[in-house]
């Protein structure tokens, strides 16, 4: 909708980038606050993973 009000392709391209930066560190940020809730209850193997995971999906994030 932003990028409809302001009708410049620059501002659109800034806009755009703004919130593929966003994005990714809300990913991480809500991920950090779920396991630091779960961190008595799994296993320090289990949260490895769990880091793992998250890694790859950013890493893949930023491959594009």
């Amino acid at each position: 909708m932003l990028m409809i009000k302001f009708n410049d392709l620059e501002k659109a391209f800034y806009i755009n980038s703004l919130l593929a930066l966003v994005g990714p560190v809300v990913l991480i940020i809500t991920t950090g606050i779920g396991l630091t809730g779960l961190s008595e209850k799994i296993s320090l193997t289990r949260m490895v993973c769990l880091f793992a995971g998250i890694i790859l999906i950013i890493y893949s994030l930023r491959s594009n």
